[in-house]
């Protein structure tokens, strides 16, 4: 069911880069503008570089039932590769409309979109989300959204792309999930030591709770690659068990979990860029504070 075929490799490259999300805090989407407004900041970081990547939640424009996602035209533009995303939670139509507006960027952007692609996720946490009591969706399901995805991309220039899925370790732990791994050609990992309240979670314990969980992650993976697709830790919010939000526990973790990723050359999207923007995210795990990203400072140093 994997993709052996493929000229595009799904191992681990040292890719590097955040994740960003379709629309503002107020619910303002964000449009062609803003995106390329925060690929070029993550591209010119003070004390780091590389970070030209983005991975997006879904294909469609923020309000609208199957547009074109304008991070497309932004990332063509800033030259920023794509882990693609797609949104299958909240019933049957989800993916439908998905895989419209995929098959559509491939057709109004050709080469120009599917060369920057990376790699490609149906569903983000949609496990956990079910197993949670919140709107996701069972492994069966996500299994179908999945062959769907690949039927779709046959005889288009994104055929054999690396196609995986991104949830939390436990999720991929649980065994009625395990069928999924089968179906898939690589795994997201997302780690949030600041939110394992039930275990030691202080900043000097976050090492040993993101590596426990990459590592099971990896164990469970069957030798298919694992990335690292969601980890960062707020600079400010509540105090979660031992887990305290403030820039300086953030600086810490940017060097004990970014950079020890950075150097062992895993795909890593961090979370995040800026999460407060017309609005104030609580807690913000965001790099930058609201504002224009070019006046503003980081929160912390962003060497290693």
């Amino acid at each position: 069911m994997g993709s052996a075929g493929s000229s595009i490799s799904a191992a681990n490259s040292g890719i590097h880069g955040f994740n960003y999300g379709a629309f503002f805090l107020n619910q303002q989407a964000k449009v062609q503008a803003d995106f390329e407004y925060e690929f070029n900041r993550a591209q010119t970081l003070p004390n780091t570089s590389g970070w030209n990547s983005a991975r997006l939640y879904t294909m469609i424009q923020w309000g609208t039932s199957s547009d074109v996602i304008e991070a497309i035209p932004a990332a063509i533009n800033t030259q920023t590769t794509l882990m693609l995303g797609l949104w299958i939670s909240g019933g049957n139509q989800a993916i439908t409309n998905e895989l419209e507006a995929l098959q559509s960027a491939i057709s109004q952007y050709g080469t120009s979109f599917t060369d920057l692609v990376v790699g490609l996720s149906v569903g983000s946490e949609d496990l956990y989300r079910d197993a949670s009591g919140e709107t996701g969706t069972s492994a069966t399901y996500l299994i179908d959204c999945i062959s769907k995805t690949r039927s779709a991309l046959e005889g288009t220039a994104l055929e054999g792309m690396p196609i995986g899925h991104v949830d939390t370790y436990d999720s991929f732990f649980n065994s009625s999930n395990s069928a999924v791994i089968d179906a898939i050609d690589w795994l997201g990992f997302d780690g949030y030591p600041y939110w394992e309240q039930a275990n030691a979670n202080s900043i000097e314990d976050a090492p040993t709770r993101f590596y426990e969980g990459l590592n099971k992650t990896i164990s469970l993976a069957a030798g298919k690659p694992v990335y690292v697709t969601e980890t960062g830790w707020p600079v400010s919010g509540d105090t979660i068990n031992l887990a305290v939000a403030s820039a300086e526990n953030a600086r810490t973790y940017w060097v004990d979990i970014a950079c020890t990723l950075l150097s062992s050359g895993v795909n890593l999207w961090w979370y995040d860029l800026q999460e407060s923007q017309w609005g104030q995210a609580d807690p913000d795990f965001g790099i930058y504070p609201a504002g224009d990203l070019q006046q503003v400072s980081p929160y912390y140093d962003l060497s290693c």
